[in-house]
């Protein structure tokens, strides 16, 4: 080693000092690259937006989960599943005629056309509540969509082997009843089809095919749509209407 190599400050390396190597700017640093010295501009640490807090994310949670909120939505649930449906027997029993009357305002792919809408709109809601967790609204146009589904079936008397019952109340007008049930029926079988269709998309499509863009949420969405509109078309436009 030489005397100048031995004298050489230990705050210098390769001709660059300490204090070169940091700029009056802090976001800028000195580096040697190839062989150059160079400034370089580094970011600057972000600033936390999210205040200190002793509170842990389960703690967190269980703040924003609302268990009561979710009880009382379970509840009107039940009860939007259970109660229209009992109004709309007692309706298509004891108030035979009115409703014969209603609904003789409208031909009976009016009818399929509206309990196929009401249908599928509550498959959507339903979806969609999921989709968007964190808005009510959904949820609650699920609630509103099932009890009008629900108070239509009832109405319509849907059950297995629906015809039978509907043409002992109805007698003649039973094919305003029969293309409600229909139309419930269509979309309920179009949203069973498009879930075998998405699974089987899910299951047996690469990640790196084409194809995966079905997979994604707006896509799927509207694959959906397509399936419930092949399904009502199918109603609408068949001899399956007048079949019952």
């Amino acid at each position: 080693m030489t005397d100048d190599e031995s004298n050489a400050s230990p705050e210098s390396t390769n001709g660059v000092s300490r204090d070169d190597a940091f700029s009056s700017n802090p976001n800028e640093v000195v580096e040697i690259i190839e062989g150059k010295v160079e400034k370089v501009s580094v970011s600057k640490h972000p600033e936390a937006s999210i205040p200190r807090t002793e509170l842990s994310l389960a703690d967190i949670k269980r703040s924003q989960s609302h268990p009561m909120r979710w009880v009382v939505y379970l509840i009107v649930l039940l009860a939007a599943i259970i109660a229209p449906y009992w109004l709309g027997r007692v309706l298509a029993v004891e108030r035979t005629a009115q409703v014969v009357k209603i609904l003789s305002h409208f031909s009976p792919q009016g009818v399929a056309l509206i309990s196929w809408t009401v249908t599928v709109f509550a498959l959507a809601t339903f979806a969609l509540s999921f989709v968007e967790s964190h808005a009510w609204l959904w949820r609650n146009l699920f609630l509103l969509s099932l009890a009008l589904g629900q108070l239509i079936g009832g109405v319509s008397l849907l059950k297995f082997r629906f015809w039978y019952s509907t043409y002992v109340v109805y007698n003649s007008s039973s094919v305003l009843v029969n293309a409600a049930n229909l139309g419930i029926i269509a979309a309920l079988l179009a949203a069973g089809l498009y879930a075998a269709l998405f699974v089987g998309l899910l299951i047996g499509v690469k990640k790196d095919s084409p194809l995966n863009i079905l997979t994604r949420s707006w896509v799927s969405f509207l694959m959906f749509f397509i399936v419930e509109a092949i399904a009502l078309l199918i109603v609408l436009f068949t001899n399956l209407i007048i079949a019952f």
